[in-house]
């Protein structure tokens, strides 16, 4: 099941812009694919920033 998705807006940089549009011509996948993967990857980066329990790997 998909999940209902909300619109924000962002700014990045002109290069960034050049880049994803160019990676999303040449791969098919549109560049908001590319963007909400950035963010969980930062969301995973951070994790620990973030409330919520710790995994039993995360307590040792």
């Amino acid at each position: 099941m998909a999940r209902k998705k909300i619109a924000t807006t962002i700014y990045i940089t002109e290069e960034q812009d050049q880049l994803l549009k160019e990676l999303s011509r040449r791969t098919k996948v549109p560049v908001s694919v590319y963007i909400r993967e950035g963010i969980d990857l930062a969301l995973a980066r951070y994790r620990s920033q973030l409330p919520g329990q710790l995994t039993l790997e995360e307590r040792k």
